[in-house]
This record gives structure tokens, C-alpha cells and sequence, in this order.
């Protein structure tokens, strides 16, 4: 009798718990559908209708995945497909582009609360309109909130300053209007901040100079105005994007880190600060389309990381130094539509040395007629000084004038405030209201004390056992590999906390010591980029007791679940062959990541192994790549002694931008015409000068899908990257400039058809 008792409490704790377990996945799957239903039942969640199973375990697709740890959703991604096409946005709902009138943002944003556990949100280009509410500050979870492309106007909620968790804030490409946020400063663990493509006004944030977690300001296309403050404190700060903006200050003080300043199209004044010279991390610098002035500070051209230097269209003066020395990395100049004179200094020369440098429009001592005489800037600098001197003396008239006018005022008010003494009644009339704002309501002081900097949108490295990884890949079991390449074998392994990862199982040929091995390692634990598979980790396996030697290492990798590019160019799966602006996006994406490799990664890393294969594409297509910085660890490109980790690298740029040329190749021919070797494809370029060559050689797809202007763009630009002198070949940042200018004429031509098509006859 006893054990039936102790057997009936057994089987009520275990119903217990079944309930609350179902109950909880209820709870949070009801949420998911009610979102759908909010949506307007999107295709990209038709997958959800009718699903009776663990919502945990459902496959990740292009444009969804669901992420959950201990049975709730901590991850949600939804991508759509209403691009943002508009440009004024006056909040109400636009048939075919937002979602209908029907949807309310409010109860949209209070089912999402449902889901409390969420640490990552990302709804991307699905017509979302409206106000967003406050009650956002309720997903008290979140670190990484994306609403990227969708409707979203008014102001950004001052709620979600509470979100303290928050390191990474997107909401590019909406509408949002109101002044730019003052509150920043609240979210202590920011460190990706992006707003860009919106309405933004009013000035920079004071308050934005003090977080100094942050890494990326990407504010660029709003309409800000004013000053910038002093940025010397934000210590991270990598990137910098203030472009087209309304900014007419003088140039702002910047941390000695920064590695990429991009603030062009406004209108700074003033010249260009001496301090700019000492920035020794800076790799990409643009100022042009400003009213800076004065001569360039030497320094600046000289500058050890300097790859990008763009001074173009400004009122620059004077004449640079004739022994001006140019930084080694400096692959593109552009100085041109200013006023300087004189000669132009021997490193500056494209006859003499491999670099990009444009100088047209100024008064230099070349033979050229793209240069004004001297005379010309020398008439405008001085006319530029009278007309400073009349705007001096009219300023001066105008603030006498103001001055008479304030005077008159004050002595109104003051007969104004007598008569109002004598009536009793300055107590009531005349008290301050100034505290409003000081306050901030709802912010527990020791939350904002105690808060935890959290990573920078992306898992942090850190060091493996061997223990981990045998559990994560059932001891390498064969059903894990996901292939052999020429640098060691791949397997697919899974996380205690059901994190997917990718092992490289890797073979140190040259035996480094220890310290060795960890100086590379970390070197490439540093490359961080949205379009590099990312590092997570390492594991060496079997070092020696004395510390000399290491015989094998893993390499732990983000799984990426789409397959690579290469498959999605065959038409063995004609249903996922990617139509020409799709292959454009990714080739976009890849040349970013190797322009990354060779400027924004000290010291820079060649020879990245680039191969259609080695390309990867996420859920949402995204390419990312893979195989990157394998010259830092294997030997074959090993040219320094001991421990000098400074000369790991190699020295030709020009040998990733060939490799480059190839994958531009495969991608215009397909790989069943590519697989017919380097020498076939070099002899078959010249049947793209003509037509019946491109219908010849080209994928059908590829003529199908893409405009002529924006495939013979691409055709040029992979001529020149598959040159057989490496001197002529393009730097990536001029090979990413064409792709990006083909994607655009690319994306007119369809708007064009698509308008065309749907205009009456």
C-alpha cells in the first residue's frame, strides 16, 4: 500500500510538470501565431500553419529562424520582402507597401512582450508602419533589437532607454522624424548603434560622447545639423559614418582608435586638425564635399594604416610638401575640385607607384587640362577672403541690430515685471520650469550602476576543451563531416546549449611554439566582420609538456546553414539558382569582407583563399566568408623567422583581387563552364565584347535576369581583375564600386520593367 502512495505522488509531480512544460510552449507558440496573424500571414511563415510540433526544432529558412534555450524563444528572425521604395513617408498606410490599415503597431509590439525571455529580435522589410510604443521597454531581455526597412516614424521611444541589456540598436531605413535621441547615454552596454537612411534632426547628441562601449556610429543620410562634440572619449570607437548629414561645425577631436571616419557631404568648416595625423589606427578616411579648408596636414598621407583618403571637393589651398611621404598601405588618393598649387609630390605620382590618385580641378604644375592655372586659385582664395570680410561687417550689423532690439525688450520686461510686483502676483507667474527633463523616470539608479557591458553583437572568442567539441561532434563521428578541403577536415557539432558550430580540424604543418601559435591565433580571433563566417573559438589539442611544440588544432567556426555559392549557381537545383541581382548581392558582400581583410585589420591578411566554395550563405543569403586568414597559421606562406608576427603576411594584394576575378568569372558563366579550367575561361573573355559571344558563354540565367549596362559593368570590371600583370589590376575598393554601381543600375532596370508591366496599355 505504501508504494502505491509513493507511485501516485511520483505520477502527480510528473503530470505536474508535463502540464507546466506544455503550458509554457502554449504560451509562447500562441504568441508566435497571434505575430503571424499580425503580419497578415506573410509567405515567409507559412511554414507555421497547421505545425503541431516543437517550434524550437523548426528548420531554419531564408527569411525565419527561431532560437530557444530552456523552452522559450530567445531568438526571433523575420525577414520579408516590401522593400522601403518611398521616399516621404507620412504615416499612414500605402497599399502594396506597408501592411494594411487593419494593423496596429500597438498590439503588434504587446504580443511580442509575450515572448519575455527574447535576447535577439530582428524583423526586417515587412511593412511595418506606425509609432513605435513604448511599452517596447517591456522586452527587458533584449541585446539586439533590428527593425531594419520597414515604416516605423516619429520619434525613437525614450522607454527604451530602460532596455539595459541593449549592445545593438538597427533601425535603418525607416521614417522616423523627430529629433535625434538624447537618452543614449542610458543604454550602458551599447556598442553597435545604426540609424541610418531615416529623418533624424536636430544635433549630434552631447550625451552619445560619453558611452564609451560604443564601436559603431552609423548615423549617415538623416538631417543633423550643427556641431559635433569631441569624441576623445569613446575609446572603442572603430567606425564613424556621419555622411550627408546637415553638419557645419568645425572637424571634431576623434579617439586614437578609430580605424574608419566617413563624413562626407556635409558641410564642415574650418581645416582639416593637425591631430587627424597621429590617428595610426585609421585605415578609411572621407571628407570630401565640405567646405574644409587650408592645406592638408602632411601627416594625415602619411599615416601607417591610411588605405583611403578622400579630400575631394572642398576649398582646400595651398601646395603640399615636395618630400611628402605616403603611407605604404595608401591604395587611393582623391584630392581633386580644390585649390591647391604647386607641384604634385612624387608619391602622389600614378606613373610611379601602384596607387589610385585623382587631382583634377585644382591649380597644379601638370601637364594635364584638367588643371586650372595658378592664377585662377590664387583670384578665388582672395575673393574668397573679401567676401569673408562683407559677411564680417554685415554680421557685425546684424547683431548691433539684434543688440538694440534685445536692449528694447529688456526694458518692456522690466517695466512689465514692476507692474506685476505691484499687483502681487510675481510668486505665481514668474517660477522656473526647468526640472522636467533632469528626471528620468523608471531608471532604478543601481540597475544603471551595476549594468554588465555585454559582446559587440557577436559571440566572444573564447578557448574550447577537447571535451567539448568530442561531445559537440559525437567524437567526430563521420555523419558530422561536412567535408575535406586543403586545409583540413570540417564537421558539423552542436552545443550544450544547442548553438550549431562548424570544427576545423586543422594540421600545424611548422611546428610553433606555444606562444607562437596563441600571438597568430589571437591576431585571428580579431577579424570581425558581417560578411567573414565567424571565429568563436580555438582548441589545441596534444600540446607538448615543455611548451615547444603543437601538433594539432581546431578552429571553431558559426555554423552557416545555406550551403555555399558555387551550389546555388548550378542549375543542378534550378529551383535555388540565384537570378543576377542576387549573385550581385553576394559579390558585394565578399568583396567588402576582403576589402576588410587587406585595410581594416592590422596587419592585413592576402592570400584568402577565394573560391565560389568558400563562399557561404546564411538563412536570409547573406554571403559570408569562409577559409579567410589561413596564410596566419599554415606554413606555405610563412616568410617571417621566430616569432616576428609583424611580416605574417603576404604582400600581394593583387593575388586576391585575381582570385576575385574568378569568382566574377564563375558567376557570370556558371560552374559547368568555368569547370573547364583558368585557360579555357581566359581564351572565352573576348566573346563578351559581342553579343552572340555573351549568348554563347553566358549563364542563361544571368542574361535572363540582368540588364545590359549592369552585366557589362561586371565584364569590365573582371577583365581588369584577371589581368596578367598584377600591377594593373584594381584595388577591392575600386572592384566594390563597380559592383555596387551594377547593383544599382540593376535595381533601376527592374523598377523600370516592373513599372512597365504594370502600367496600362
Amino acid at each position: 500500500m505504501g508504494c502505491f502512495k509513493i507511485f501516485l505522488i511520483v505520477l502527480v509531480i510528473g503530470a505536474f510538470f508535463i502540464t507546466n512544460t506544455y503550458q509554457l510552449q502554449s504560451y509562447e507558440i500562441q504568441a508566435l501565431l497571434q505575430l503571424r496573424k499580425h503580419l497578415e500571414y506573410p509567405v515567409q511563415l507559412d511554414v507555421w500553419e497547421n505545425y503541431n510540433g516543437d517550434f524550437c526544432s523548426l528548420t531554419s529558412t531564408l527569411h525565419m529562424s527561431i532560437t530557444c534555450q530552456d523552452n522559450s524563444v530567445t531568438e526571433l528572425k523575420i525577414k520579408g520582402d516590401k522593400l522601403v521604395k518611398l521616399s516621404e513617408f507620412n504615416g499612414f498606410a500605402i497599399p502594396n507597401q506597408t501592411l494594411s490599415e487593419g494593423f496596429s503597431i500597438d498590439s503588434f509590439v504587446t504580443t511580442l512582450t509575450r515572448l519575455n525571455n527574447l535576447k535577439g529580435l530582428t524583423l526586417v522589410s515587412l511593412g511595418i508602419w506606425g509609432r513605435l510604443p513604448d511599452k517596447i521597454h517591456r522586452l527587458a531581455s533584449l541585446e539586439l533589437l533590428d527593425m531594419s526597412s520597414n515604416f516605423l516614424f516619429g520619434s525613437v521611444p525614450f522607454q527604451m532607454s530602460r532596455l539595459i541589456k541593449l549592445h545593438t540598436l538597427t533601425l535603418d531605413g525607416n521614417f522616423f522624424n523627430d529629433t535625434m535621441p538624447d537618452w543614449l547615454d542610458l543604454l550602458a552596454n551599447l556598442t553597435i548603434l545604426s540609424l541610418k537612411n531615416n529623418r533624424l534632426k536636430g544635433q549630434f547628441p552631447i550625451s552619445m560622447s560619453k558611452i564609451t562601449t560604443l564601436t559603431d556610429i552609423v548615423l549617415s543620410h538623416n538631417v543633423l545639423s550643427g556641431k559635433v562634440p569631441d569624441l576623445t572619449a569613446l575609446s572603442n570607437l572603430l567606425l564613424l559614418d556621419l555622411r550627408e548629414n546637415h553638419l557645419d561645425s568645425e572637424l571634431p577631436p576623434l579617439p586614437k582608435g578609430v580605424t574608419t571616419v566617413l563624413l562626407s557631404s556635409n558641410t564642415f568648416t574650418g581645416e582639416i586638425p593637425v591631430e587627424f595625423g597621429i590617428l595610426n589606427q585609421l585605415q578609411h578616411l572621407d571628407l570630401s564635399n565640405n567646405s574644409l579648408s587650408g592645406t592638408p596636414p602632411a601627416d594625415l598621407f602619411r599615416l601607417s594604416s591610411i588605405s583611403y583618403l578622400n579630400l575631394a571637393s572642398n576649398v582646400l589651398s595651398g601646395s603640399l610638401p615636395n618630400l611628402l611621404h605616403c603611407g605604404g598601405e595608401l591604395g587611393f588618393v582623391d584630392i581633386s575640385d580644390n585649390r591647391l598649387v604647386g607641384r604634385l609630390p612624387s608619391c602622389l605620382n600614378t606613373v610611379s607607384d601602384k596607387r589610385i590618385v585623382k587631382v583634377g580641378g585644382n591649380c597644379l604644375s601638370l601637364n594635364t587640362q584638367y588643371q586650372h592655372s595658378e592664377g585662377y586659385c590664387k583670384q578665388a582664395n582672395s575673393e574668397k577672403k573679401r567676401i569673408t570680410g562683407k559677411e564680417i561687417a554685415l554680421l557685425a550689423g546684424v547683431i548691433g541690430g539684434i543688440l538694440i532690439v534685445v536692449v528694447f525688450l529688456l526694458v518692456v520686461l522690466l517695466v512689465f515685471l514692476r507692474r506685476k510686483h505691484a499687483r502681487n502676483m510675481v510668486d505665481q507667474r514668474m517660477l522656473p520650469k526647468v526640472v522636467q527633463r533632469s528626471a528620468q523616470p523608471g531608471i532604478p539608479s543601481e540597475l544603471l550602476t551595476n549594468a554588465r557591458i555585454i559582446s559587440q553583437g557577436a559571440p566572444s572568442y573564447r578557448v574550447f576543451s577537447m571535451e567539448e567539441l568530442l561531445e559537440a561532434t559525437e567524437n567526430f563521428d563521420q555523419l558530422a563531416l561536412l567535408g575535406e578541403g586543403s586545409v583540413g577536415k570540417i564537421y558539423k557539432g552542436r552545443l550544450e546549449n544547442g548553438a550549431y558550430i562548424a570544427v576545423r580540424s586543422l594540421n600545424v604543418y611548422r611546428k610553433y611554439s606555444n606562444r607562437n601559435l596563441k600571438l597568430r591565433l589571437d591576431l585571428l580571433s580579431k577579424f570581425r566582420h558581417p560578411h567573414l563566417v565567424g571565429l568563436l573559438g580555438h582548441c589545441i589539442d596534444g600540446g607538448a609538456p615543455d611548451d615547444s611544440t603543437v601538433p594539432r588544432i581546431f578552429l571553431i567556426y558559426e555554423y552557416v546553414s545555406n550551403g555555399n555559392f558555387r551550389a546555388h549557381l548550378s542549375e543542378t537545383s534550378p529551383r535555388k539558382i540565384f537570378k543576377w541581382s542576387d549573385r550581385l548581392s553576394v559579390l558585394i558582400g565578399v568583396a567588402k569582407a576582403v576589402h576588410f581583410l587587406h585595410t581594416g585589420v592590422i596587419p592585413s591578411s592576402f592570400s584568402n583563399r577565394l573560391k565560389t566554395c568558400n563562399i557561404l550563405l546564411d538563412e536570409h543569403n547573406m554571403a559570408k566568408l569562409s577559409d579567410y586568414g589561413m596564410s596566419i597559421l599554415m606554413e606555405e606562406s610563412e616568410k617571417a623567422k621566430g616569432d616576428d608576427f609583424t611580416s605574417w603576411h603576404m604582400t600581394k594584394k593583387e593575388d586576391d583581387v585575381y582570385n576575385f576575378g574568378f569568382i566574377l568569372l564563375e558567376s557570370l558563366v556558371g560552374p559547368t563552364v568555368s569547370g573547364k579550367g583558368e585557360a579555357f575561361l581566359l581564351n572565352e573573355m573576348a566573346s563578351f565584347g559581342s553579343q552572340d559571344g555573351r549568348r554563347r558563354i553566358v549563364d542563361p540565367i544571368v542574361l535572363t535576369t540582368s540588364s545590359q549596362e549592369s552585366l557589362s559593368i561586371v565584364i569590365s570590371i573582371t577583365n581588369k581583375c584577371i589581368s596578367p600583370e598584377s600591377s594593373t589590376r584594381p584595388s577591392f575598393e575600386d572592384v566594390l564600386w563597380n559592383l555596387q554601381y551594377a547593383a544599382q543600375v540593376q535595381a533601376t532596370a527592374d523598377a523600370d520593367q516592373k513599372s512597365d508591366a504594370t502600367s496600362p496599355s
